[in-house]
């Protein structure tokens, strides 16, 4: 797929002006038209020749013979992904968008308020689900996308694919990632994620307590002491993976096997928890994602035919587990700049109902 980086740009802007033209008013753009716009001093010609290397890469095209372009679903994932601003609401509307909450009330009409007010406000059908429980996943996978983000791939029991776009942990290399995905796969046996993290983090604590009582051992005959250490690739100021073992009177290890097999068992534990402390850190990255989705058109398969667009968003419970998902099925020449905070806004109000407390 066609990367911003690799237009110049002339054809960046050339690009944007003529799908801001089209998500306002619904119509082609032609040179001419693009001439004042770009307030440059550009020929006709030339902005013609830009917009043929565009449509050449799939993001534009003609509806017919001579006419103006108009951007393709590629092209407009690509401005939404890489160009759109998105707007800001105003009080008025985030006032309208709250739900009027009451003692006991229950997730169904929290959900419902909340949904009918982003009817409103959108003037898009909305969409609401609400699972029965987490889904179970049976493959997990890490693709790097750019420097700072990876495209965590979810299977679940059904073979339904989801894509969540995340933020790269510093210090996580390819290996790593290879090797998380190995380790999750061979545990999933139909888990959800939050699941597969609660074993993983119990399988931290044992590996912990076992660490602890063997250091303890060494540094009590003399053998080694604790020094200073740094933090994690996570920037947790972990107890144990925050400090060095520093080894003493190494010769004397010679003439003692259970202290050489006691710090042979120390360094395995080190390096199994941070291997473990990066999976956890993979894994609240996967359950958190990005919070807005948005399929263009055949993107979603299930309103591919209407040329529709959907937006959506998970809200969460107290423990921060997705629960369920809101939206909107808007026309594929959408105000995104506008839908998206609505739908952002309206998922986080819900979640702020459920008693999760936002993060600063």
């Amino acid at each position: 797929m066609t990367q911003l980086s690799g237009l110049s740009a002339r054809a960046r802007q050339i690009f944007r002006l003529i799908v801001e033209n089209y998500l306002e008013t619904g119509d082609p753009v032609g040179s001419k038209a693009l001439v004042n716009g770009l307030g440059e001093s550009l020929s006709s010609a030339s902005i013609r020749s830009t917009m043929a290397e565009l449509e050449n890469l799939g993001l534009l095209y003609a509806p017919h013979v001579s006419a103006g372009r108009l951007p393709t679903e590629q092209g407009l994932r690509l401005f939404v992904d890489g160009l759109l601003q998105i707007g800001e609401l105003s009080a008025d509307e985030r006032a309208d968008l709250a739900p009027a909450l009451g003692a006991g009330q229950e997730l169904g009409d929290v959900v419902t308020q909340a949904v009918e007010s982003l009817t409103g406000l959108s003037q898009c059908a909305s969409l609401v689900v609400v699972p029965n429980q987490a889904e179970a996943i049976k493959h997990i996978e890490f693709v790097p996308v750019s420097r700072q983000q990876l495209l965590v791939v979810l299977v679940d029991g059904s073979d339904r694919v989801e894509n969540r776009l995340v933020n790269w942990p510093e210090g996580i290399t390819h290996a790593n990632l290879v090797a998380a995905g190995n380790y999750l796969n061979a545990r999933l046996k139909g888990r959800s994620l939050d699941d597969l993290r609660a074993s993983t983090e119990q399988e931290i604590k044992r590996a912990e307590a076992e660490l602890d009582a063997l250091s303890a051992r060494v540094i009590e005959a003399g053998l080694a002491e604790w020094g200073g250490g740094g933090i994690n690739a996570f920037g947790r100021n972990d107890a144990i993976l925050d400090k060095t073992l520093i080894v003493r009177g190494q010769a004397n290890l010679l003439n003692n096997l259970a202290a050489n097999e006691d710090l042979e068992r120390i360094r395995i534990l080190f390096d199994d928890l941070e291997r473990k402390k990066d999976i956890i850190g993979l894994l609240s990255n996967a359950e958190e994602g990005s919070g807005v989705r948005i399929f263009i058109g055949s993107e979603n398969k299930l309103f591919s035919l209407s040329g529709s667009s959907l937006i959506v968003s998970g809200y969460r419970d107290k423990e921060r587990r997705v629960v369920g998902v809101l939206g909107v099925i808007a026309p594929t020449r959408s105000n995104y700049a506008r839908l998206i905070p609505l739908v952002d806004h309206t998922a986080r109000l819900v979640s702020r109902a459920l008693g999760v407390v936002e993060k600063d």
